[in-house]
């Protein structure tokens, strides 16, 4: 009796071709080798390296994190080694990988972005950039370049021209319309596009009644977001031609299984990690089991299904 075939994972993010649809969330999995003992990285579909700067960064004052009911509050603030210690001490290891490895990168101006995307595009261990938008501008008096189409497209224009790499551009929910910021950075040249970033939130502590978090606000991530990010995927795959990516709440098999039914090509693991390490695993097999059991030969036929 020939054994049954083993269902076809394969997925295609703007040019890169993954061997299944589960990545880490950029911030949630370090620069993977915090995991290498905990997660064989090589069955991953893809890596996002925690948010590179050009300069090291020492983020925000604790205290940084706050449990939620559903989820957790962070304002780690971007806290990251520097794209120089990056190169010398984080590379060397994942170059190693079968895994294509992304590097997440922000900015306090255009031409921050523009100076390490050229910097990053040098580097042919890496598959591809992800750009986060959900930085302030500095030169636009702190506000966020992703929350107005124009600056939006114009960070992911500079970027454009740096660089030959496949450009994913997370995209933050913070907004009236996220396929307005969705359609303008597809214009200006992304390849493929990750949402939602974390959702601006706050706590406090009653005792003290003072903010639990140094930073006052932090992002909201975990389950609480899941449905917020699955409307907005929803609502950006029928807006844009090119692929998207599910972020926000996905910590077992059918949630990654929502997002890609409706419409997302690959999902991200972000919060989970923390709660179990091996969640990006579990996820990978749910996945494939669910495909057996529903007799799908690849997840390719499952994605963008939904039916209204």
């Amino acid at each position: 009796m020939l054994m049954e075939r083993k269902p076809d994972l394969k997925t295609d993010i703007g040019g890169i071709k993954l061997k299944n649809p589960v990545m880490t969330a950029s911030g949630t999995f370090g620069y993977a080798r915090e995991f290498e003992k905990l997660v064989d990285l090589n069955r991953l579909g893809g890596i996002i390296v925690k948010g590179l700067s050009l300069e090291p960064s020492r983020g925000n004052k604790p205290p940084r994190i706050v449990e939620t009911a559903c989820g957790m509050l962070n304002a780690i603030g971007l806290e990251n080694v520097g794209i120089e210690a990056f190169e010398k001490e984080k590379l060397p290891f994942l170059k190693k990988l079968l895994t294509p490895v992304f590097v997440n990168i922000f900015g306090k101006s255009i031409n921050d972005y523009a100076v390490l995307t050229a910097r990053i595009d040098e580097l042919k261990e890496i598959a591809g950039i992800e750009v986060n938008i959900s930085c302030p501008n500095v030169k636009a008096g702190g506000i966020a370049f992703g929350v107005v189409p124009e600056t939006a497209a114009k960070v992911i224009r500079a970027v454009r021209e740096k660089t030959s790499k496949p450009l994913i551009v997370k995209l933050s929910p913070n907004v009236t319309d996220i396929t307005e910021i969705a359609r303008a950075v597809e214009d200006a040249g992304a390849d493929s596009l990750s949402l939602i970033n974390t959702i601006t939130g706050m706590s406090i502590d009653i005792e003290t009644r003072r903010p639990k978090l140094a930073n006052i606000t932090g992002g909201l991530s975990g389950p609480a977001i899941k449905p917020v990010a699955l409307r907005m995927v929803w609502q950006v795959v029928q807006s844009v031609k090119i692929p998207v990516i599910g972020v926000g709440g996905i910590i077992s098999a059918q949630d990654a299984l929502e997002f890609l039914i409706a419409g997302a090509a690959a999902v991200q693991i972000g919060t989970a990690n923390f709660i179990n390490p091996n969640a990006t695993i579990d996820i990978i097999e749910g996945i494939e089991g669910f495909l057996r059991e529903k007799k799908i030969s690849s997840v390719r036929d499952i994605i963008g299904t939904l039916e209204i």
